[in-house]
């Protein structure tokens, strides 16, 4: 039985690794017999700048995300419009990573089923030259006007999932079966005294602007930025 009631949902991120990388914006349309009937739309302030390259490929900018809720904030509200639904996406994974390990850090419950959209391309098209979403877009002529955005993100891939299940559903039955989303939620924990002090001294002792409070990072992302301001920067002198 093809599914015709579900979330399916986008995200933009500041990078690919859940260990770090923040959500700056989450998209979702939830569909009901396969129409719109709601929508879920907010970018998100991640506590530290942008890259070029995130906003060269998104179209966010620092300026936009300012003064916008965090996480903390944004996620309970996203949970609640999610609701026992399952959750469609193209790449799934990468967005139910990200989702449930800020769950996990909040201490919120976020366990799901998921349809992939890329999972059903690779089944039924792979000769395809290309499986990626503005790809296929293009392929079924499917409006994509503002691509790597989150809620647009969402809209074309519940419209090409619309698709696939006319096309490919009959031969292909067990690939449109929502199935248990499993994510290895990774342990997150806060910076260390050693690490903050350490991590303060290289600030000040290059004189670094800093955009991000230090006491909210967790022990990864100090090791991160430690590193990174060595590599650049150098150690500390006397």
């Amino acid at each position: 039985m093809v599914l015709k009631d579900y979330v399916c949902v986008d995200l933009e991120t500041t990078g690919v690794n859940t260990k770090w990388s923040k959500i700056i914006e989450i998209g979702a349309v939830k569909v009901r017999n396969g129409a719109v009937v709601d929508t879920f739309s907010q970018l998100i302030n991640p506590g530290e700048a942008v890259t070029p390259f995130i906003t060269e490929l998104t179209g966010i900018t620092d300026e936009m995300l300012q003064g916008k809720p965090t996480i903390e904030q944004v996620l309970p509200e996203f949970i609640e419009f999610a609701m026992d639904d399952v959750l469609l996406g193209h790449n799934l994974m990468f967005d139910f990573g990200f989702l449930k390990q800020n769950a996990a850090n909040l201490k919120l419950a976020f366990d799901k089923k998921g349809i992939d959209t890329l999972k059903i391309a690779r089944k039924a098209l792979p000769n395809l030259h290309s499986r990626g979403l503005e790809y296929l877009c293009t392929h079924y002529g499917i409006l994509d006007e503002n691509h790597h955005r989150a809620l647009n993100d969402a809209q074309v891939t519940s419209q090409l999932y619309l698709i696939f299940t006319e096309q490919f559903a009959q031969d292909f039955p067990l690939s449109f079966e929502p199935k248990e989303l499993n994510y290895r939620v990774r342990k997150m924990t806060p910076i260390t005294e050693r690490q903050k002090s350490y991590l303060k001294a290289l600030i000040e002792y290059h004189q670094i602007e800093i955009d991000y409070d230090i006491s909210q990072l967790t022990k990864n992302e100090a090791s991160k930025k430690i590193d990174k301001i060595l590599s650049e920067k150098g150690r500390i002198f006397y």
